[in-house]
């Protein structure tokens, strides 16, 4: 996902990040200069959904304007799937003994 707040923000004439601070804290929302600086020039790691609503509410836009798919970094961050081991004809499969608990508790 990409977070685009600060395009949401300009297409509302709001150009600075203490600008939107002011009017969060207005509609109830304390946000700290270091939080409002990761969320307005950076790419937060976590958002409340709680925050999200406000924040939309302020800038009268939906999450969707907010939080803009990747679905091409979605697929190149998946993990390729290693290859299936070859059976050799005659050969009995190999099995590897796991430690730890091997029936369910009582």
């Amino acid at each position: 996902m990409k977070w685009s707040l600060r395009l949401a923000a300009a297409q509302r004439d709001i150009w600075k990040s203490s600008q939107l601070q002011s009017m969060l804290a207005d509609a109830g929302l304390m946000i700290s200069a270091g939080k409002m600086s990761n969320l307005w020039s950076g790419q937060p790691v976590t958002i409340r959904l709680d925050d999200l609503d406000v924040i939309c509410e302020v800038l009268g836009c939906e999450p969707n304007d907010l939080l803009v798919p990747e679905p091409e970094k979605a697929r190149a961050q998946r993990p390729t799937s290693a290859p299936a081991p070859v059976a050799v004809a005659g050969e009995r499969p190999r099995m590897e003994r796991r430690s730890g608990r091997t029936e369910p508790p009582l």
